[in-house]
């Protein structure tokens, strides 16, 4: 199995539109959140979310171009770019037959729904006869990030989506790391965008009863682990990682933020929508990652942990915890309290926090949290306010997805 590290980091979220900005305002302790300005929400029972801001996609995109692309593609060139960018890679200079050896995996959990929406509303809105936008189909489908990073800078290697819920990117960077030990590429673009601010996804999961309705307070409304939590506020972005062999780093001089060094996945087989009490799918997640990075339960200085702010989640993947980690003094944070919910996109922008984390020895801390739950088991240390100064030198980052899908990432401060 080759070593893999993280040489390039990427992100264009709610709290930042760079990887710097980003990570200091998660520090901070800031709350992306705010009023929905995407759409007239006045009669929706959720009008607030964590909105990207001051995203213009003419920086990143030729203005005739941006038309063939999805928001959610946008997002996924901007994170891309800023990742290669971070990771001194030059592919135009490379060899072709390099290049064959650098592939994409990226994912979405919805793709380009809002295409899909403006298409459908204006063909009902219309006499019936059939004008689709040419570009409908292409800007619609989950695998057109991966295709378009692929093709914007000529990678050859493996490419795909992967859609596993909000478990998404998670899958695919612990997808890109399995890649790369398993010696079938050296370098693999991976990450996840999404962007879910549309009145059929609010309205969606309003219908669902998943969203808080916080509407005088969107600030303080993504709460995990507060007994007062009434549902997660959606976020939307990217967040784009270069995960790259490590002899091949060293080779060309990279420098390397922090290294993979296990990933597990699994199902709760449990219900559509929730969260097994006993959070089943989480502890054989976060077992079968524990078991990947040959690591005991004590050596996990961190947990990101996926809590969306939702009354049975929280608690679920908690007791998942508890029992893959037992009594190890490991210290537990939720930063979609700062970030929202960015659904697909959540493992991603959570990875570079974790990578990060190690490269800082800083843990984020949980903001809005109060009153904290009666029903978090005992002995887990939850990081709340102000975030920690101390060594971090293992971190475990956990998404979970509708329809019960589980991942867990290692990441492990770099050591020569």
């Amino acid at each position: 199995m080759k070593r893999v590290v993280i040489t390039g980091l990427g992100a264009i979220t709610p709290l930042g539109n760079s990887v710097d900005t980003f990570w200091e305002n998660i520090v901070a302790g800031k709350s992306g959140a705010g009023p929905l300005t995407k759409f007239d929400a006045t009669k929706f029972k959720t009008q607030f979310g964590c909105e990207v801001k001051g995203f213009n996609a003419e920086d990143y995109i030729p203005k005739k171009e941006i038309r063939k692309y999805d928001l959610f593609t946008q997002y996924a060139i901007a994170a891309s770019d800023e990742a290669i960018r971070d990771a001194g890679l030059d592919f135009a200079a490379m060899d072709v037959k390099e290049r064959y050896e650098v592939g994409v995996i990226w994912a979405s959990g919805n793709g380009g729904i809002g295409t899909f929406e403006a298409e459908v509303r204006d063909f009902y809105a219309g006499d019936g006869t059939p004008r689709f936008n040419p570009f409908f189909i292409p800007k619609m489908i989950a695998d057109i990030a991966a295709g378009v990073i692929s093709i914007r800078h000529q990678l050859h290697g493996p490419n795909y989506c992967t859609v596993s819920a909000c478990a998404s990117s998670n899958t695919a960077i612990i997808n890109a790391f399995d890649t790369i030990r398993l010696g079938k590429a050296v370098i693999m673009v991976a990450g996840g965008s999404e962007a879910p601010i549309t009145a059929s996804s609010i309205g969606g999961f309003n219908a669902s009863q998943a969203l808080s309705k916080r509407n005088d307070a969107p600030e303080r409304a993504s709460r995990p682990f507060d007994k007062d939590r009434d549902g997660f506020v959606i976020g939307e972005g990217a967040g784009a990682l270069i995960l790259e062999e490590y002899e091949h780093a060293i080779k060309r001089g990279a420098k390397i933020h922090a290294e993979i060094v296990g990933g597990g996945m699994a199902a709760d087989a449990y219900h559509l929508t929730g969260t097994p009490p006993d959070g089943l799918g989480a502890y054989l997640g976060i077992s079968k990652a524990l078991a990947d990075a040959q690591l005991k339960p004590e050596q996990i200085s961190y947990v990101n942990a996926h809590a969306t702010s939702t009354p049975l989640g929280d608690i679920g993947e908690l007791n998942g915890i508890k029992a893959a980690l037992g009594d190890a003094p490991v210290a537990v944070s939720a930063t979609k309290s700062m970030t929202g919910h960015l659904l697909g996109a959540a493992g991603a922008i959570e990875s570079i926090i974790s990578v990060m984390a190690c490269k800082h020895d800083i843990i984020p801390g949980t903001i809005n949290t109060e009153n904290l739950d009666e029903n978090i088991p005992a002995g887990l240390q939850i990081v709340l306010g102000k975030s920690l100064h101390q060594p971090v030198n293992y971190v475990l980052n956990n998404t979970f997805g509708f329809g019960g899908h589980t991942a867990s990432s290692i990441f492990k401060k770099y050591t020569v």
